[in-house]
Protein backbone atom coordinates (compact mmCIF):
# COMPACT_ATOMS: atom_id res chain seq x y z
CA UNK A 1 0.00 0.00 0.00
CA UNK A 2 1.65 2.93 -1.55
CA UNK A 3 -1.01 5.72 -1.42
CA UNK A 4 -4.37 5.99 1.06
CA UNK A 5 -7.18 6.47 -1.30
CA UNK A 6 -9.42 9.76 0.29
CA UNK A 7 -12.85 8.95 -0.50
CA UNK A 8 -14.70 12.09 -1.17
CA UNK A 9 -15.96 13.21 1.90
CA UNK A 10 -14.36 13.97 5.31
CA UNK A 11 -16.45 11.42 7.35
CA UNK A 12 -15.98 9.09 4.88
CA UNK A 13 -12.13 9.39 4.86
CA UNK A 14 -12.20 9.28 8.68
CA UNK A 15 -13.75 6.19 8.90
CA UNK A 16 -11.71 4.30 6.01
CA UNK A 17 -8.41 5.78 7.71
CA UNK A 18 -10.13 4.87 11.33
CA UNK A 19 -10.56 1.03 10.31
CA UNK A 20 -7.01 0.24 8.31
CA UNK A 21 -5.13 1.96 11.23
CA UNK A 22 -6.79 0.94 14.44
CA UNK A 23 -5.39 -2.21 15.19
CA UNK A 24 -2.14 -1.14 14.72
CA UNK A 25 -2.17 2.09 17.12
CA UNK A 26 -3.75 -0.31 19.50
CA UNK A 27 -0.41 -2.41 19.56
CA UNK A 28 1.90 0.45 18.96
CA UNK A 29 0.22 2.09 22.30
CA UNK A 30 0.23 -0.94 24.64
CA UNK A 31 3.75 -1.38 23.86
CA UNK A 32 4.24 2.59 25.15
CA UNK A 33 1.85 2.28 28.18
CA UNK A 34 -0.56 0.12 30.22
CA UNK A 35 -2.74 -2.10 28.02
CA UNK A 36 -5.89 -0.87 29.98
CA UNK A 37 -4.87 2.93 28.98
CA UNK A 38 -4.64 1.80 25.10
CA UNK A 39 -8.33 2.38 23.98
CA UNK A 40 -8.27 5.63 25.82
CA UNK A 41 -4.89 6.85 24.16
CA UNK A 42 -6.40 5.37 20.55
CA UNK A 43 -9.73 7.42 21.31
CA UNK A 44 -7.90 10.36 22.07
CA UNK A 45 -5.89 10.73 19.19
CA UNK A 46 -8.59 9.76 16.63
CA UNK A 47 -9.76 13.01 18.29
CA UNK A 48 -6.82 14.66 16.89
CA UNK A 49 -6.83 12.79 13.74
CA UNK A 50 -10.25 14.09 12.90
CA UNK A 51 -9.39 17.97 14.05
CA UNK A 52 -6.28 17.65 11.76
CA UNK A 53 -7.46 15.62 8.73
CA UNK A 54 -6.81 18.22 6.59
CA UNK A 55 -3.19 17.58 7.58
CA UNK A 56 -3.07 13.71 6.29
CA UNK A 57 -0.29 12.94 4.40
CA UNK A 58 -1.31 11.52 1.31
CA UNK A 59 0.08 7.85 1.19
CA UNK A 60 -0.61 5.07 3.74
CA UNK A 61 2.89 4.68 5.56
CA UNK A 62 3.08 8.26 6.18
CA UNK A 63 -0.24 8.37 7.40
CA UNK A 64 0.08 5.77 10.03
CA UNK A 65 3.56 7.38 11.07
CA UNK A 66 1.75 10.69 11.31
CA UNK A 67 -1.12 8.82 13.22
CA UNK A 68 1.81 7.19 15.74
CA UNK A 69 3.62 10.59 16.17
CA UNK A 70 -0.11 11.79 17.68
CA UNK A 71 -0.18 9.16 19.66
CA UNK A 72 3.55 8.97 21.03
CA UNK A 73 2.58 12.98 22.01
CA UNK A 74 -0.64 12.08 23.50
CA UNK A 75 1.34 9.77 25.50
CA UNK A 76 4.35 12.04 26.32
CA UNK A 77 2.24 14.43 27.05
CA UNK A 78 0.51 12.18 29.84
CA UNK A 79 3.46 11.41 31.12
CA UNK A 80 4.36 14.76 31.85
CA UNK A 81 1.76 15.36 33.56
CA UNK A 82 1.63 12.90 35.91
CA UNK A 83 5.35 13.52 36.48
CA UNK A 84 4.43 17.21 37.53
CA UNK A 85 1.50 15.27 39.93
CA UNK A 86 4.43 13.69 41.69
CA UNK A 87 6.72 16.34 41.57
CA UNK A 88 3.97 18.73 43.45
CA UNK A 89 4.04 15.69 46.10
CA UNK A 90 7.46 15.61 46.64
CA UNK A 91 8.03 19.18 46.58
CA UNK A 92 5.83 19.44 49.89
CA UNK A 93 8.31 17.97 51.80
CA UNK A 94 12.59 18.09 51.15
CA UNK A 95 14.27 15.93 53.27
CA UNK A 96 17.30 17.71 52.84
CA UNK A 97 15.26 20.61 54.98
CA UNK A 98 15.28 18.80 58.05
CA UNK A 99 16.38 21.73 60.52
CA UNK A 100 18.10 21.31 64.18
CA UNK A 101 16.32 23.37 66.81
CA UNK A 102 12.63 21.47 68.21
CA UNK A 103 10.58 23.96 66.97
CA UNK A 104 12.19 23.68 63.23
CA UNK A 105 11.79 19.70 63.88
CA UNK A 106 8.17 20.46 64.70
CA UNK A 107 7.72 21.72 60.99
CA UNK A 108 9.43 19.36 59.16
CA UNK A 109 7.09 16.84 61.03
CA UNK A 110 4.32 18.74 60.00
CA UNK A 111 5.62 19.28 56.47
CA UNK A 112 5.80 15.39 56.54
CA UNK A 113 2.56 14.71 57.83
CA UNK A 114 1.05 17.19 54.96
CA UNK A 115 3.28 15.58 52.26
CA UNK A 116 1.60 12.03 53.39
CA UNK A 117 -1.85 13.43 53.75
CA UNK A 118 -1.47 15.00 50.16
CA UNK A 119 -0.53 11.20 48.67
CA UNK A 120 -3.38 10.46 50.43
CA UNK A 121 -6.11 12.94 48.41
CA UNK A 122 -7.65 11.78 45.47
CA UNK A 123 -6.08 13.71 41.79
CA UNK A 124 -9.36 15.42 42.29
CA UNK A 125 -8.65 16.93 45.24
CA UNK A 126 -5.03 17.43 44.94
CA UNK A 127 -6.19 19.17 41.77
CA UNK A 128 -8.48 21.37 43.29
CA UNK A 129 -6.15 22.30 46.26
CA UNK A 130 -3.05 22.88 43.51
CA UNK A 131 -5.33 25.02 41.59
CA UNK A 132 -5.66 27.28 44.49
CA UNK A 133 -2.98 26.66 46.12
CA UNK A 134 -0.04 26.68 44.22
CA UNK A 135 -1.31 28.02 40.54
CA UNK A 136 -3.00 31.17 43.12
CA UNK A 137 -6.28 31.33 40.78
CA UNK A 138 -8.91 32.84 41.47
CA UNK A 139 -12.27 30.47 41.34
CA UNK A 140 -13.41 31.34 37.76
CA UNK A 141 -10.03 30.76 36.86
CA UNK A 142 -9.48 27.96 38.01
CA UNK A 143 -12.98 26.58 36.93
CA UNK A 144 -12.03 27.71 33.52
CA UNK A 145 -9.05 25.43 33.73
CA UNK A 146 -11.28 22.59 34.92
CA UNK A 147 -14.06 23.13 32.54
CA UNK A 148 -16.70 23.56 35.21
CA UNK A 149 -18.84 26.36 36.99
CA UNK A 150 -16.94 28.41 39.51
CA UNK A 151 -19.48 27.23 41.74
CA UNK A 152 -18.48 23.69 41.28
CA UNK A 153 -15.07 24.17 41.59
CA UNK A 154 -15.84 26.60 44.98
CA UNK A 155 -17.55 23.58 46.16
CA UNK A 156 -14.83 21.17 45.11
CA UNK A 157 -12.02 23.37 46.91
CA UNK A 158 -14.65 23.12 50.14
CA UNK A 159 -14.76 19.07 49.97
CA UNK A 160 -10.79 19.13 48.94
CA UNK A 161 -10.21 21.25 52.03
CA UNK A 162 -12.40 19.60 54.01
CA UNK A 163 -10.75 15.96 53.29
CA UNK A 164 -6.34 17.17 53.61
CA UNK A 165 -8.37 18.28 56.92
CA UNK A 166 -9.62 15.25 57.93
CA UNK A 167 -6.35 13.35 56.76
CA UNK A 168 -4.17 15.64 58.61
CA UNK A 169 -6.72 14.69 62.28
CA UNK A 170 -6.59 11.83 61.70
CA UNK A 171 -2.94 10.35 60.04
CA UNK A 172 -1.88 7.19 61.83
CA UNK A 173 1.32 7.61 63.39
CA UNK A 174 3.31 5.50 61.12
CA UNK A 175 1.58 4.96 57.76
CA UNK A 176 3.34 2.63 55.72
CA UNK A 177 1.50 2.17 52.61
CA UNK A 178 -0.80 4.93 51.95
CA UNK A 179 -4.21 4.30 50.37
CA UNK A 180 -6.16 6.79 48.67
CA UNK A 181 -9.39 8.91 49.35
CA UNK A 182 -11.91 8.96 47.08
CA UNK A 183 -15.33 10.02 46.64
CA UNK A 184 -16.56 12.02 48.83
CA UNK A 185 -15.77 12.76 52.44
CA UNK A 186 -18.37 12.52 55.64
CA UNK A 187 -20.99 15.53 55.40
CA UNK A 188 -19.93 16.36 51.67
Amino acid sequence: MTSFSRPPDREQTFRALYAAVYPELIRFVQRRTYPDRAEDVAADTFLVVWRRLDDLPASTGDARAWIFGISRNILLNSRRGEQRREALGLRLVDASDVPASSEDIDLATSRIDLERAWRLLSEVHQEALGLAVFEELTSPQAAAVLGISPVAYRLRLTRARRALRLLLDHLPASSSTPQPVFGRTPAS
